[in-house]
């Protein structure tokens, strides 16, 4: 799934949560809520499930592997499809072991001529070793990663998808394709003058190397989001804010205010708290904090210097994990994908890009 792991600092913090200790209460920021209506944009769980199929129908995307190159390529050109620019940032990084990692850093930008953007990023690689499994023979196993990594960017495809209007489409479950949706010349004409109007551009990253770590290391984990904040794709990038996704898809996931998120930009996630209310899915997104999280978003914020948030699942009442039962596991796969989780997640992102 992702590179989350907990800093020995925080570590303590987690572990009360997860035993039933006392969460911390903090009030809704829902002053100007009440008169904000949800957009008239609608994100399909069907489509988002689909592009999280697709990728794990290449096997797990260990580094190195040939699933991974292939399911890169496959990244790569859906986001092309839709019209987004592609840069692609391959380089070598070293796993705490010292494997050389060939990875790629995958950019997406829509409307790239506008200086005002802003960042959503996932990581998109497996875990090569199944080391929270409860069969211990399994530990040596790769994770198929449908949850931790890959609903992260069947997210990411799909906000690429609504964005592009002349190719929107619809999921078929009965034939299992996406085809071109039916949508009358009245509601083509209402999105087009919702996409016309979103005067902000709009950078889609799927880091890699971020689930090759050990947890004695922090460092060891993220490879991709540190490479990418000390070498951007664009020299002297910046963005408004940043929202990680990572774990969007679980079942029974429920998404906390994550400690570096409210340290780095405490305005970002009230945004987005705010938008998943307007949205409808305020169940989802609890008004809760929750301890630290070595991820992507760490690097995004401190490096890159991007005010970055974490949206992440955390169980506090689940044995195996505080990140769900199939956190690092061969469990991890699509049949423990929720659509409803998509939905709630995928919803508010709509509800974030389209307000703005």
């Amino acid at each position: 799934m992702k590179t989350l792991l907990l800093t020995l600092t925080t570590t303590l913090t987690l572990t009360i949560l997860s035993c039933g200790g006392s969460k911390v209460n903090t009030q809704a920021s829902t002053s100007d809520v009440q008169t904000s209506a949800p957009v008239d944009v609608s994100f399909d769980a069907d489509s988002a499930f689909a592009f999280c199929q697709a990728q794990c129908d290449f096997g797990p995307r260990t580094m190195n592997s040939e699933a991974h190159e292939q399911c890169g390529q496959w990244i790569a050109k859906k986001f092309q499809d839709y019209g987004l620019q592609v840069t692609e940032q391959r380089t070598t990084v070293h796993g705490f072991n010292g494997t050389p990692l060939l990875a790629n850093n995958i950019i997406a930008s829509y409307k790239p001529e506008l200086q005002d953007r802003i960042l959503i990023c996932a990581h998109w690689d497996s875990r090569p070793w199944a080391d929270n499994d409860p069969d211990d023979t399994k530990h040596h196993e790769p994770v198929m990663a449908a949850n931790d990594g890959a609903s992260g960017v069947a997210v990411m495809l799909e906000l690429a998808r609504l964005l592009n209007v002349e190719s929107l489409e619809f999921f078929d479950e009965r034939s299992g394709k996406a085809e071109r949706s039916d949508v009358s010349t009245a509601s083509e004409e209402s999105l087009n003058t919702q996409h016309s109007a979103l005067n902000i551009g709009v950078d889609f990253i799927c880091f890699d190397a971020e689930d090759w770590g050990t947890h004695n290391d922090s460092e060891s984990w993220c490879l991709g989001s540190q490479y990418w904040a000390r070498n951007p794709h664009k020299p002297g990038y910046k963005a408004k804010f940043g929202i990680l996704l990572d774990m969007v898809g679980g079942q029974q996931a429920r998404f906390y205010r994550e400690y570096y998120s409210t340290k780095y930009a405490n305005s970002v996630v009230d945004r987005v708290w705010s938008a998943a209310f307007k949205a409808g899915y305020s169940s989802y997104f609890l008004q809760e904090d929750t301890g630290a999280i070595t991820d992507d978003h760490l690097s995004v914020n401190e490096i890159a210097k991007i005010p970055c948030i974490d949206i992440i699942p955390y169980y506090p009442q689940c044995y195996e994990s505080s990140f769900g039962p199939t956190w690092h596991t061969v469990s991890d796969d699509m049949q423990h994908i929720d659509k409803n989780t998509l939905k709630a997640v995928g919803q508010t992102l709509v509800q974030v890009i389209w307000e703005i």
